[in-house]
């Protein structure tokens, strides 16, 4: 039927973003690597605009603990170096007056727990949005009129394989980057 169709089309599309939404999330945590999706929330003012980093800058993973960002335009390093410092992404630029460095720290110990607390949480939370949509669809295929009992049931079942995939691949999701952080 086509309603059904619909509903299993949106669901499947709903549990897509979630996973968009968390990958994204994950990607910007910081495990002990230079990983340059870590600059991209970084504004630069060039001149009175706000541009993303990446914009206005060459950007380069040097080696594994290290970032380079060589600017277009070099009377912009200032303003590079200021939006790297106020960005709050805990790492110190070093400014040679030609190229800028990010050297990424190790993570401490306790920081690594501490990370993965937190991306333990953003795949709960992941988990939670999949079961969400979940019940909504749930309740829209009980709500189709003139739907025969059977093919009901059918339709539920397939909403929970669907459900199980994907919170099958969020607990992947945080179990990769929890081995990655752990990782020393």
């Amino acid at each position: 039927m086509e309603e059904i169709d619909l509903i299993l089309e949106v669901l499947e599309d709903n549990f897509s973003k979630v996973l968009g939404v968390l990958n994204k999330s994950l990607s910007r945590t910081r495990t002990g690597r230079a990983n340059l999706t870590m600059l991209d929330g970084i504004r630069v003012d060039y001149y009175g605009s706000p541009s993303p980093l990446n914009q206005v800058a060459s950007l380069t993973v040097a080696d594994p603990r290290l970032i380079t960002i060589k600017p277009w335009e070099k009377n912009q390093i200032s303003a590079i170096e200021k939006a790297i410092i106020q960005s709050d992404i805990g790492i110190t630029p070093n400014n040679d007056g030609n190229i800028i460095r990010l050297p990424i720290p190790a993570l401490s110990g306790e920081r690594r727990k501490d990370l993965v607390k937190q991306i333990k949480k953003l795949g709960e939370e992941a988990k939670i949005a999949i079961r969400n949509h979940r019940r909504d669809a749930n309740e829209q295929v009980k709500g189709v009129d003139n739907l025969p009992e059977d093919l009901m049931h059918k339709t539920l079942d397939r909403v929970q394989q669907e459900t199980d995939k994907h919170i099958k691949l969020v607990d992947d999701s945080v179990a990769k980057k929890e081995k990655e952080i752990l990782e020393v």
